[in-house]
């Protein structure tokens, strides 16, 4: 069954907010079945046709920062669906999309924050992504 989890966090002084609804649901992938994008071992991706490609690559980071809990969880595989990523577009950037991945992810399997998070940075007038202990995949930065 689909859930939804609607990510929100409010405008901060100039900044405007952020937002995105996240739909999908999760199954075990069938027998020799390939459910489409490999996000770490038996933990699969599957996503509206569509999907733009920064979307899917923050979608995907989104669920990999709980793959190997999930896979430990789930040892037959385990493949999110995503239904739908919607979002207005004066409040959105893709990495809103990892944020709605995590927090879908963790609420459906009851895991821990992993420290994925947008902060206000009114040094530059702009938000502030942080991954806990995961590098930015869009950063040559080790």
């Amino acid at each position: 069954m689909s859930s939804t989890f609607k990510y929100r966090l409010g405008s901060f002084g100039s900044l405007g907010g952020l937002a995105a609804d996240l739909t999908a649901e999760h199954r075990a992938p069938g027998a020799g079945e390939e459910p489409g994008l490999r996000v770490h071992r038996d933990v699969w991706l599957t996503l509206p046709c569509g999907t733009h490609w920064r979307d899917a690559a923050w979608l995907s980071f989104g669920l990999s920062a709980h793959s190997a809990d999930l896979a430990s969880a789930h040892p037959g595989g385990l493949v999110v669906e995503v239904r739908a990523l919607a979002f207005p577009l004066a409040h959105f950037r893709s990495e809103v999309a990892a944020l709605a991945m995590d927090g879908w992810v963790r609420r459906e399997f009851t895991l821990p924050d992993r420290g994925l998070r947008a902060v206000p940075d009114s040094g530059n007038g702009a938000w502030r992504f942080e991954w806990g202990s995961h590098a930015d995949p869009f950063s040559d930065k080790p």
